[in-house]
Parts: C-alpha cells; structure tokens; sequence
C-alpha cells in the first residue's frame, strides 16, 4: 500500500492511496482547521482537562490534569502528553487510558460511548489506545506518539472524549468479547472532552521523558 500527501493551496492536503498496480485509487482531501493552523505555523493543538466522575466510588483515586495533543499539519504523528494527578502515592494498579467516541459527558462518562473504531477493528487496534498506566507518587506523567490518530480530516479526535478506566487494559487478550470491544478496563472513573486550543498549555509544560524539544522551547 503506498500513500502520497501532496501540500495544496488552501491549506488542504491531498491523499491517494492505492495498491502498486491498482487502476482504482482512493482520493481524500483533508482540510486543516483554519485559522488555528495558520496561526500556529502548520500547527494543531488539543487539550483535554481531565475530571473524575460525579459519582466516584469511594474505592477510587480523584483523579485530574491534562491530556494535551500536537500534530503538524498535513502528515505529522500525533503526539500527546498525559499529565495526571490525584492517585495515591503507594499505587500500583495500572489504568488503561482510551479515546471514546462521544465527546457527550452529559451523564458522565458513559455517554462517552465505545472507543473511537472508525476502521471497525477489534481491540487493542483502535487509534486512541494509549496504553496502561502506573503512577509514580501519585502522578501519570507520560509523552507517547499516537500514529494512527490525526487532529484534522476526516478521523480527527477533537470533539472526542479521554476516558480514564479503574483497571488494566488486557490488550485484546482475554477469553470474553469484552476483550475484543475495550480490554476489560472495568469502570470509568475520569474524562473529558478534546478540544482545540492554542500552543501556551503545550509549550508551559516542562519536557516529559522522550519528547523532542524544539529550540526556542527549551
């Protein structure tokens, strides 16, 4: 399969994808949201401020912060920043961390739907995956690279929802169809809504472990 991104006038980009030999490829033009990405230098950025549900469990950690999310348009990786606080500082559980579909939190979390699945593929190969996480003292601090999600066109996570789970995400691994759907990561007990905002939340956070930093940022 061969993918070529061509930069057009009007801030749009143009993918063709096609087998090597294929007299049928498959045209999409992709639009930046404007006038962020003018104003950011080919840029987008995301936010998402993280709050625990109403009705936590008592059982279950306060959990708050940011997920924080940085693409170059048109053909950069996601990269994203998980910053979290609020677990206690002994904890050991790791918590799986997905985007949902919905960014509709009118009843908490729930509404927040399945995880996003545009291709309709079965568990861990959903674009918003992140992963498990363990705290260390009481904070999930995390820099990752997300290449099948995008912040423009057509699959574009903004408006989505970050939802934090009460256990480990068993990757697809277990015996039940749960397994397949989200990983058996059991309650959720924290989200929020991704959003598009300016560089300031990205560029204010320190540099987390394994984030290139660019000069002028340092």
């Amino acid at each position: 399969m061969e993918k070529i991104i061509l930069q057009l006038p009007l801030l749009l980009a143009l993918h063709i994808q096609s087998g090597v030999f294929s007299d049928s490829p498959v045209l999409e033009i992709v639009e930046a949201p404007k006038p962020e990405v003018v104003e950011f230098n080919n840029t987008i950025y995301g936010t998402c401020e993280v709050t625990p549900i109403t009705n936590l469990p008592p059982s279950q950690p306060e959990i708050v912060g940011q997920v924080l999310f940085k693409q170059i348009f048109p053909n950069g990786t996601l990269e994203v920043k998980i910053n979290l606080r609020g677990l206690p500082a002994d904890d050991q559980q790791a918590r799986a961390i997905h985007i949902h579909q919905y960014g509709d939190l009118s009843q908490g979390c729930v509404t927040a739907g399945a995880h996003y699945n545009p291709q309709a593929v079965d568990h861990p190969g959903h674009p918003g995956d992140l992963g498990n996480f363990v705290s260390e003292q009481g904070v999930i601090r995390k820099f990752l690279r997300l290449p099948e999600a995008k912040l423009f066109g057509g699959h574009s996570v903004l408006g989505r929802a970050v939802v934090v789970h009460e256990k480990e995400d068993d990757l697809g691994l277990g015996s039940d169809e749960e397994s397949k759907l989200s990983g058996n990561t059991g309650e959720r007990i924290a989200c929020c809504v991704i959003g598009i905002t300016s560089p300031r939340l990205w560029q204010e956070t320190e540099p987390f472990p394994g984030e290139e930093v660019e000069e002028g940022n340092e």
